[in-house]
């Protein structure tokens, strides 16, 4: 065996102890999230129809005959047909939520999961998702993303006005300062995802920095932030984004979550030597000294940036490292790995594992989410780790 896998076989053994020691102290503890939603609308495109009853049809299969038909109707009209397969709750923050209260933590959530008639009454949607949580509070009814899925891959089309509800205001309104001060105060975990589509999280950010960091009672607490996918959103955007992530830390310590494009994206912002030469992160060293050189640049406590093989992270004790993740080829589930990984590593966060252990919490809580197909419990992710499979190549 060589020294890298020892490596790694140490690591998950190790946290898979100190997980299964700990899971007592996960159900302690208290998190606030928030502040998306949305409804996903799974969906085939008909390609021919047998019969007339809804379901029996032969599907559109590979995205690029859909580009195929649908380049065809240029300057014409084409009718597509969609069916839909399944509606359930999504949005970067339930999903989040959803994977942390799963793990055992308690979750108030504030978003955008109420109804259109009145956005302070939960969506039913969203029942199995508040069963998972201690206190759900909609401020306004949810985005809607058609997901349309193919042998070979989805396109997703979001439908984000609502988006524009979810402002410092509107919680000002609804659950007012105090109570939010409150909640807030309870927590050791504040999770804050979405920056990309929620365009008043920046405001929200701001608020808290000036009217509840400052008043919150000492204890320990953490910060995990993910953008989510901000390639939509100027540069002029993100650099003034990342300034109020970077003024958010200096009242409690902060983690940014990325993915690799997400990562190249922030460098290329932030003016990073490898970025501005065109050199992107390929090896897992390469990923963790960016998220060490992103990391010192906006003066955080912890960056992590996680790719379907695994992830890297860096701190501010100055480690820098990468685990290689329990990759699979033939995921039963992939849309909310991403939110997986993020509630995998920051739960790890709330137990004090270091920067290794809580990367081999995460990439089996993602890697345990994408082959069974659901949320998995704090004492499911230990067993996974117990007999974690070597990573596929």
């Amino acid at each position: 065996m060589s020294q890298i896998n020892r490596q790694r076989e140490e690591i998950t053994s190790t946290t898979a102890s100190a997980l299964n020691a700990s899971i007592a102290t996960l159900e302690e503890r208290q998190a606030f999230v928030g502040f998306d939603g949305f409804i996903d609308v799974i969906m085939r495109v008909v390609d021919q129809r047998r019969t007339m009853v809804y379901e029996d049809y032969e599907p559109i299969r590979t995205i690029e005959a859909f580009a195929a038909r649908s380049a065809a109707a240029a300057g014409r009209s084409a009718n597509m047909e969609f069916v839909t397969r399944e509606r359930r709750f999504g949005g970067n923050g339930p999903l989040l939520a959803g994977a942390l209260g799963r793990l055992g933590l308690g979750v108030d959530y504030v978003g955008a999961v109420g109804c259109d008639h009145d956005h302070r009454e939960l969506d039913p949607v969203f029942e199995p998702f508040a069963k998972r949580c201690n206190r759900v509070i909609p401020i306004a009814p949810p985005c809607i993303t058609e997901a349309c899925e193919f042998d070979d891959g989805k396109l997703m089309f979001g439908h984000t006005l609502n988006a524009s509800q979810i402002t410092w205001d509107r919680l000002l309104e609804l659950i007012g300062l105090d109570e939010l001060r409150t909640m807030v105060d309870q927590s050791s975990l504040i999770g804050m995802v979405n920056w990309t589509i929620v365009g008043g999280l920046e405001r929200i950010w701001q608020g808290l920095c000036e009217d509840v960091f400052p008043s919150l009672s000492p204890r320990d607490r953490r910060v995990f932030i993910d953008l989510s996918d901000p390639a939509k959103r100027t540069d002029a955007d993100l650099g003034k984004g990342l300034g109020t992530i970077s003024e958010i830390s200096t009242f409690i310590p902060l983690t940014l979550g990325l993915n690799l494009a997400e990562s190249q994206r922030v460098a290329r912002v932030l003016d990073l030597q490898p970025a501005r030469s065109g050199e992107m992160p390929g090896t897992g060293d390469e990923v963790s000294r960016a998220a060490a050189d992103i990391r010192a640049s906006l003066a955080v406590d912890r960056v992590v940036i996680h790719r379907r093989d695994g992830a890297g992270a860096a701190d501010a004790d100055g480690h820098a490292t990468w685990f290689d993740g329990p990759f699979t080829r033939n995921p039963l589930l992939s849309t909310g790995a991403g939110d997986h990984f993020n509630a995998g590593f920051a739960a790890a966060e709330q137990l004090g594992f270091d920067i290794d252990s809580c990367l081999a919490m995460a990439c089996a809580t993602s890697g345990l989410y994408v082959r069974e197909g659901q949320s998995p419990t704090a004492a499911r992710v230990a067993s996974f780790l117990e007999a974690l499979p070597s990573p596929e190549r």
